[in-house]
């Protein structure tokens, strides 16, 4: 099993930046498809965006494409998630999650391993 810690969160104005960092460790980090989730309060958690095990492909939700870019650093065992132009509803617990055995999925059952998350508020 792969640890995943994610960091990089905070309370933030509207249209301001973030970067979230998620640090794995214990596996084989770089073999697998690295996507972002996030929960708002009362709501189910949802899809952000994934990015293939070489960078080479990238996916993200209606809702963040173009402001948020997905990216990772395979050398260094870790994965972002630059999130510029923020909005109130963006406010969510940010995840990071491997999905071991294939690329596209975007249900959440698909992942294996998962971070404790990360909170991320936007004050308008």
């Amino acid at each position: 099993q792969v640890q995943l810690v994610e960091s990089g969160g905070g309370f933030v104005q509207a249209g301001s930046s973030l970067r979230l960092s998620c640090a794995a460790s214990g596996g084989s980090f770089y073999l697998y498809t690295m996507a972002w989730f996030r929960q708002a309060p009362g709501k189910e958690r949802e899809f952000v965006a994934a990015i293939r095990w070489s960078g080479g492909n990238t996916a993200y939700s209606d809702s963040v494409r173009g402001r948020f870019t997905i990216s990772r650093d395979n050398a260094k065992n870790t994965g972002y998630l630059q999130m510029n132009g923020l909005k109130p509803e963006d406010t969510a617990v940010y995840y990071c999650a491997l999905d071991r055995t294939t690329w596209g999925r975007l249900d959440e059952r698909a992942y294996d391993d998962w971070g404790q998350g990360t909170q991320v508020t936007v004050s308008s």
